[in-house]
């Protein structure tokens, strides 16, 4: 059902994806708009058990997009450094294809504000806590079940063998 990667060199380790999910705090939501049109946008999120997470307004473009297809893709950047003396970049990124689906059962948004906060507000999970009752039936968290992941790395990140690592 899901492509191979083309350049399976460059490819990364499960692990070294679950890595970079869980270390970065951007990454990029893709949708079937409006129109047929693909619609991006850039979003916070947290990643936990092959799901990822992220919250915000209960109505609006993503939304839509995802109550009339849930079939999404995620990506996230890990390192995008430009090398000019080289005509290239030394990048690094994961790509995740998912289903998406809004939570409404209280306890699964609870979890998933509670998951958000411990991520970006370590430290300050009473005023989280507060928050979290304050905008429990305004706030939308939706949840990717990830089907397929790939991560793919500059050929020159790809580490190379040595003659000790042939015998």
């Amino acid at each position: 059902m899901f492509r191979e990667m083309r350049r399976s060199k460059q490819a990364l380790t499960p692990e070294e994806c679950v890595a970079i999910l869980e270390r970065n705090t951007a990454g990029v939501l893709g949708v079937s708009g409006d129109d047929g049109y693909p619609y991006t946008v850039p979003l916070s999120y947290a990643y936990k058990d092959g799901r990822i997470f992220f919250h915000g307004a209960k109505t609006g473009h993503k939304i839509d997009s995802i109550l009339r297809s849930d079939k999404v893709s995620f990506c996230v950047i890990d390192q995008d450094r430009v090398v000019p003396e080289e005509l290239t970049t030394y990048f690094r990124s994961v790509i995740c294809f998912g289903r998406a689906r809004l939570l409404e059962d209280e306890e699964e948004i609870l979890a998933c504000g509670r998951l958000i906060g411990s991520k970006y507000s370590k430290g300050y999970e009473e005023k989280t806590e507060r928050s979290l009752a304050r905008q429990l039936k305004v706030v939308g968290c939706v949840e990717i079940l990830i089907e397929h992941m790939t991560g793919k790395q500059a050929i020159e990140l790809v580490p190379t063998k040595t003659e000790a690592d042939l015998h």
